[in-house]
């Protein structure tokens, strides 16, 4: 074999023969397949592309992949496995990263890893690519999937290594190495994110808090200046914290998602401008439109609030911040991830019924909820007649409060010097003075 058909060996002593790459048809990972075979002569580029929800052109894909210098493209409709075993827990988990983000890249990411490792191991390879930023948040929900799956395969990351900087840097590479670009351009400014949860947007204008972004920038929501003038009504019914059926009609888990999701775009719902806190220290803008996401988000906090009672729905709400931090940080493959889904499952347990949602022009407003298992008594909570009986309020109160009058009593100096409000305090508190 000659020099330049020696495989190269990684960091771990293993000879770089097959390489599996996490494809997305993009500039980004396209000029990695023969930036990859330069790097490691020899070596066999397989890509893995998992089809989310993404509008591709999936026919031509493989045309590209291979004219790339890939050996081979698998590409993988996982649409309804994301529904279903990620997207739908982490709804159940109410997750919502630093209150205003729904997580549609992050879930992704651990799933799209995991069938791309499954390919690898098919393939007997020696590393796992991805095109990742060294910046970016990616490359830790790629590569903490690689290491809770396949810990043994060499890991390579290009953005962490090559010389290329920028887009236009990117471009360059791809017309020098004859990479198909298609129709992407230096003046496509935006960076973009998309599956059926949602569409992200970065880069462009956004680079500046200040600015307001484009109505050109939205894909998939109509601005809600221009959506129907008239309000709709949905029903949406749960089962134990998941969405069954919409209006009344059962639907599986992929169907329903994409349903609410023309539904809300429609109406302009679930658009989200916001600037959050990157793993690696830094703040980024990125504006995220997640219509049937939000949708459900709203119906199901209203519902829990009838059928949870109050320490149930306090962890919960405590464990939904945890959770959503280890979607961010791509810690799905993890034990401690499976022991608050556990916890979810059980306080799950009574959250069944319906919610009658309202929209219009981007709002989501709740127009009722009802459940079999709900705590909501009429008799008790009427402020007209009732078999509440006020006077038990006394003695809750004093028993309640305890903790207060002691410490009111122990911290006011004046105890010390003036015996008459001291006793008097003692009164208030309930103690006797025998």
């Amino acid at each position: 074999m000659s020099e330049t058909n020696t495989p190269k060996t990684g960091k771990n002593g293993r000879e770089i023969r097959k390489i599996v790459l996490a494809y997305s048809g993009g500039l980004d990972t396209s000029i990695i397949i023969p930036w990859l075979k330069e790097q490691y002569p020899g070596a066999e580029v397989v890509c893995v592309c998992t089809n989310v929800g993404q509008a591709e052109d999936w026919e031509g894909m493989e045309k590209k992949a291979l004219a790339s210098g890939a050996s081979k493209l698998y590409t993988l409709d996982v649409q309804e496995e994301f529904v279903r075993d990620y997207l739908w827990p982490m709804l159940r988990a109410g997750a919502i990263y630093e209150g205003k983000y729904l997580l549609g890249t992050s879930i992704a990411r651990p799933l799209q890893a995991k069938k791309q490792v499954e390919i690898a191991l098919q393939e007997n390879a020696d590393a796992l690519a991805h095109g990742c930023t060294g910046k970016g948040n990616d490359q830790v929900r790629f590569e903490l999937t690689y290491k809770a799956l396949a810990p043994h395969l060499e890991v390579i990351a290009p953005w962490r290594m090559w010389h290329i900087r920028s887009r236009e840097q990117a471009i360059d590479y791809a017309k020098e190495h004859g990479v198909p670009i298609g129709d992407i351009s230096k003046k496509n400014i935006y960076s973009r994110d998309w599956n059926v949860w949602h569409m992200s947007h970065e880069g462009g204008e956004l680079e500046d808090t200040w600015v307001r972004p484009s109505a050109e920038m939205f894909q998939l929501t109509t601005d809600p200046r221009n959506a129907p003038d008239e309000e709709q009504e949905i029903v949406i019914d749960f089962e134990h914290g998941i969405p069954v059926s919409v209006d009344g009609i059962s639907m599986k888990p992929l169907e329903m998602l994409n349903h609410l999701n023309a539904i809300g775009a429609k109406h302009g719902v679930g658009r989200a401008d916001l600037v959050e806190t990157r793993l690696v220290g830094m703040k980024s803008r990125g504006v995220y439109e997640t219509p049937g996401g939000t949708i459900l988000y709203t119906a199901l906090r209203e519902l829990e609030m009838i059928t949870l009672d109050f320490d149930t729905l306090a962890m919960k709400n405590e464990l939904a911040l945890k959770y959503a931090d280890l979607v961010y940080a791509g810690k799905w493959f993890t034990h401690f991830r499976n022991s608050i889904d556990a916890y979810m499952h059980a306080a799950a347990e009574y959250i069944s019924g319906s919610v009658r949602i309202v929209l219009y022009k981007g709002n989501v407003m709740i127009a009722g909820r009802t459940s079999p298992y709900s705590l909501y008594l009429e008799d008790l909570a009427s402020f007209g007649e009732s078999a509440y009986d006020h006077s038990d309020a006394t003695g809750f109160i004093n028993l309640y409060g305890l903790s207060t009058g002691v410490a009111a009593i122990v911290h006011d100096k004046k105890l010390k010097t003036d015996a008459g409000p001291a006793v008097e305090m003692r009164a208030m508190a309930g103690f006797s003075e025998k």
